[in-house]
C-alpha cells in the first residue's frame, strides 16, 4: 500500500503522524502535531529567520511611529524620539481634515493614479508579450543571450538609467545633436512636462522588463512537452499552442503579478521621479511618494505626511483585497487562497 507524503515524511523524521476523518466520513487525512513539523522543517525555518528578522526590524516595528499622525509631534521637544513621541500634545484627525481640504494632495493624487494606469497599460504587458516571443521563437542557444540582455538593465540604478535617456533623448542628447547636424530642429524629452508621465513609463520598461521577462520564463518552463507535441500530432500551429497551451499556462502568474501591482498603485517610482522633479516641475512630477517626502523631511512637517502615509497604506490594502477577489473570481488564486 501506497503512503502519503505526510507518512513518508513522519516515517523519515521519526514523528508519528496523527490520524484524523474528514468531513462526511472521507478517507482519513493524516496531520502531524505541531512540534513535529517544526522539527522537521527546522533548517527551513532558520534560513529564513534573517529575513524574518529584517522584515520585522524594517516594516512592522517602524509602524508603531504612525502614531505620530494623531499628534503635533515636535522631535526636539525631548532629548530623544521616544520622549518626544509620549510628550507630543494629541491632536486627533486634525492632519486628516487637512489633507482633504489640501489642493497638492489632491494634485499629487491624480498624478500618482495616472502614471500607475499608464505603467498597468504599456509596462505590464511587455514583458508578458517579450516571455511568449522568446518562449516560441528564438532558439534555444539565442535565447540564454537574449535573457541576459533583457535582463542587464535591472541592475542598473536609477540614478545611471535617467543619465542614459539624457543622452540619449535630452536636448544635448544623441538624437537632438543628430537632427540639428541635418538640418531639423532639435528637441528635448527630458524636460517636457506633458511627455514626462509616459518618459518614466519608457524608462520603466527599459529597465524592468526583463525581470518580468525572467519570471514568465520560469512559469512556462513548468509546461510539459508532450502538451506541444500532442496538440502538433492533432495539427495545431503555433499561434494555437500559444493560445491554447501557453497563455492558460501564464494565468496563475499574470493573475498575482496583477493583484500585487494593483496593490502598489499609489506607489510609483519615488527615486526614479524625484531625479527628474525639477527638470519638470512639481505640477506633472509631483506622486504622492515625493509629497510625502517634501512635507515630511523637506519641511518638517512629520505628522502631516505620517497622516499621509497611513491614508496610503490604507488604500494599498483595499486595492490588494480587491484585487485578489477578482482573481478568485476569474478562477485563480492570487495572493492568497479563499
Amino acid at each position: 500500500m501506497s503512503l502519503s507524503t505526510e507518512d513518508r515524511r513522519a516515517q523519515e523524521s521519526g514523528t508519528p503522524p496523527v490520524k484524523t476523518r474528514a468531513a462526511g466520513g472521507g478517507p482519513v487525512a493524516t496531520k502531524m502535531p505541531l512540534r513535529h513539523r517544526l522539527r522537521r522543517d527546522r533548517t527551513l525555518l532558520l534560513m529564513t529567520l534573517p529575513a524574518m528578522l529584517l522584515l520585522l526590524v524594517f516594516a512592522y516595528v517602524p509602524l508603531a511611529g504612525n502614531v505620530v499622525a494623531f499628534q503635533d509631534y515636535d522631535p526636539y521637544i525631548a532629548d530623544n524620539a521616544f520622549q518626544a513621541v509620549a510628550q507630543s500634545p494629541w491632536v486627533g484627525f486634525e492632519w486628516f481634515q487637512q489633507m482633504v481640504n489640501d489642493r497638492l494632495f489632491w494634485s499629487a493624487l491624480r498624478n500618482t493614479l495616472t502614471i500607475f494606469l499608464l505603467q498597468l497599460t504599456l509596462f505590464f504587458p511587455v514583458p508578458i508579450l517579450l516571455a511568449l516571443f522568446i518562449n516560441s521563437f528564438v532558439r534555444p542557444r539565442v535565447r540564454a543571450v537574449a535573457q541576459a540582455i533583457l535582463y542587464l538593465p535591472h541592475f542598473f540604478s536609477w540614478v545611471l538609467v535617467v543619465t542614459v535617456f539624457q543622452q540619449m533623448f535630452g536636448g544635448a542628447g544623441l538624437i537632438a545633436q543628430t537632427l540639428r547636424e541635418h538640418g531639423h530642429e532639435g528637441f528635448d524629452l527630458m524636460t517636457d512636462p506633458g511627455l514626462f508621465k509616459f518618459l518614466i513609463t519608457f524608462e520603466m520598461i527599459w529597465k524592468d522588463a526583463g525581470w518580468g521577462v525572467i519570471v514568465f520564463l520560469a512559469a512556462l518552463a513548468a509546461v510539459s512537452p508532450d502538451l506541444y507535441e500532442a496538440s502538433a500530432m492533432d495539427g495545431a500551429n503555433r499561434w494555437r499552442r500559444m493560445w491554447h497551451i501557453t497563455l492558460p499556462a501564464l494565468r496563475p502568474v499574470v493573475a498575482l503579478l496583477l493583484v500585487l501591482q494593483v496593490g502598489n498603485a499609489l506607489t510609483v517610482g519615488f527615486e526614479q521621479i524625484l531625479l527628474q522633479r525639477t527638470a519638470v516641475g512639481p505640477g506633472a512630477s509631483e506622486v504622492l511618494d515625493t509629497y510625502v517626502w517634501n512635507v515630511g523631511i523637506t519641511n518638517g512637517g512629520f505628522s502631516y505626511a505620517a497622516a499621509v502615509g497611513i491614508v496610503k497604506g490604507i488604500f494599498g490594502l483595499l486595492l490588494v483585497l480587491g484585487a485578489n477577489k477578482v482573481a478568485h473570481l476569474m478562477g485563480e488564486q492570487g495572493v492568497y487562497k479563499k
